[in-house]
């Protein structure tokens, strides 16, 4: 009788226990993946790293990811520009940089090509080799476009400024058409140096460029 009614006792406590388990569940205390974290890389040149800003808590990565956590995307931005960089130097750098795993990549180069009249096919084939790469690892892409000035000449500009929308649909990359889309030639927005985004000017870039990137990571946000 005695072992019956320990038996019995064994057997009330497992039930709660599965009871209380279920519950557990039920409150989502076992669904940490619905809070995960968001990896994006922003790769590219010195309009990424944040060139001549007082902190790089002023950077376009930061106060993209900023802005993200701001419209409810738990994300984290990490800041791979390098002040100088041309599209060669980024399609160099681009596995090493991939050495963590990333949800999306930020593809910005093409500011610096133009300043050394680097010829656009060159410019495309760098950028394109590096999409490919980008495809072969299926990171959703986010392709912020550059465009000429025009003291370059009509021909140069017309074929730097057609690299971005061909490289996007041969690749199916979203397509964000001009990094410095309402900045550009805005001395309140820029740096004195007139190429460079001030505070203020990173905060419109990333103002436009925000809901580009809630689209690539299928993200709603709160608003």
């Amino acid at each position: 009788m005695g072992a019956r009614k320990s038996a019995y006792g064994l057997w009330r406590k497992l039930v709660n226990l599965a009871l209380a388990l279920v519950a557990f569940v039920g409150l989502g205390g076992l669904a940490p993946a619905a809070s995960a974290t968001t990896h994006i890389l922003a790769l590219g040149d010195s309009l990424t790293a944040g060139f001549g800003l007082l902190s790089l808590e002023e950077s376009f990565p930061a106060r993209l990811q900023a802005w993200l956590r701001d419209h409810g995307v738990d994300a984290e931005v990490t800041n791979a520009g390098v002040s100088g960089d041309t599209s060669a130097g980024g399609l160099a750098r681009l596995d090493w940089s991939l050495a963590e795993p990333a949800d999306a990549v930020l593809v910005e180069f093409g500011a610096n090509d133009v300043l050394r009249g680097v010829d656009p096919k060159e410019t495309y084939k760098n950028l394109d080799e590096m999409l490919n790469r980008l495809d072969r690892r299926h990171a959703k892409v986010l392709l912020l476009g550059m465009e000429a000035p025009t003291n370059w000449g009509a021909d140069y500009r017309a074929a730097f400024d057609a690299i971005f929308p061909a490289l996007a649909e041969r690749h199916h990359a979203l397509l964000y058409p001009f990094f410095l889309d309402g900045v550009a030639l805005d001395p309140a927005l820029n740096q004195p140096d007139g190429m460079h985004p001030n505070a203020r000017g990173v905060d419109a870039i990333v103002s436009r460029v925000g809901p580009y990137v809630m689209r690539l990571l299928g993200a709603a946000g709160n608003g």
